[in-house]
């Protein structure tokens, strides 16, 4: 027997219909298991296509951290949107550690706080940001962060490191996850690099395990050691086994390569 033309449109209309309630009940179901928020899910999914269309990262390693474990994550800063890249690895939230005044800035507070940043004053040590930051280690995120403090345009492969992460990592007791990121794109604003394309390689390297430090978290002399050997760990992952790390002072301000 053969169908009519409408019979056989409102046949059509229902199977499409249905396969659309069965993909927003995945998509449902997907968000409740779903670490993120459905907001911080659609920045996920933007930031993915960007990173992996018009950057074309490549990814070596992976971050080895199990579901509930808190860590460090540590890599060099060559462009603002360097998170972008971790993001991509691992589908938890990085609360990463932002200078203040782009957490304050009105065209990026809002995203920055859907982000799970941690507000962090420049000048001087920030009490309110490293405990959070501990807080939230212990009670099992990731938290992120630059051990060089700033955005590297010098022609060195690292900047002078400071002690914040080893503080933290030994306060909240987890480990230190090191990366290194080739090829970042950066025209020295802070959003221009969205229209730069580029070739970007992201090297994971494996968790430091923090264990025979735990109980020496207030020696300076520790803190001194295990920041020069994140800061090597990570020049390693970018072929420079050889580097030699050095501590920021005081005094110590960057020379910018123009």
């Amino acid at each position: 027997m053969l169908l009519s033309a409408e019979t056989r449109d409102f046949l059509a209309f229902c199977v499409l219909a249905f396969l659309g309630l069965v993909v927003v009940g995945w998509i449902i179901l997907k968000l409740r298991r779903s670490p993120f928020s459905p907001v911080q899910s659609l920045l996920y999914a933007l930031n993915y296509v960007v990173v992996r269309v018009l950057w074309r990262v490549q990814i070596s390693g992976s971050l080895a951290i199990p579901p509930r474990q808190g860590a460090v994550i540590i890599c060099n800063h060559r462009c603002p949107l360097d998170p972008s890249f971790i993001a991509v690895t691992v589908l938890r939230v990085v609360h990463w550690m932002v200078a203040k005044e782009y957490c304050e800035d009105p065209a990026l507070r809002r995203l920055l706080r859907t982000c799970g940043a941690i507000p962090v004053s420049r000048a001087g040590s920030d009490t309110a940001a490293t405990k959070m930051a501990i807080r939230l280690a212990q009670n099992g995120a990731l938290v992120g962060m630059f051990p060089e403090g700033r955005i590297n345009t010098t022609g060195q492969t690292l900047l002078p490191g400071r002690p914040g992460v080893a503080m933290i990592a030994l306060k909240a007791r987890v480990p230190v996850v090191p990366c290194f990121i080739h090829g970042a794109p950066y025209d020295g604003t802070t959003l221009g690099c969205l229209l730069m394309p580029a070739s970007v390689k992201l090297v994971i390297g494996r968790p430091i395990d923090l264990a025979p430090y735990y109980d020496r978290d207030g020696e300076r002399e520790v803190l001194e050691e295990l920041t020069r050997l994140f800061l090597r760990e990570v020049a390693a992952l970018g072929g420079r086994p050889d580097f030699q790390p050095k501590l920021a002072g005081r005094f110590y301000k960057p020379v910018d390569k123009k």
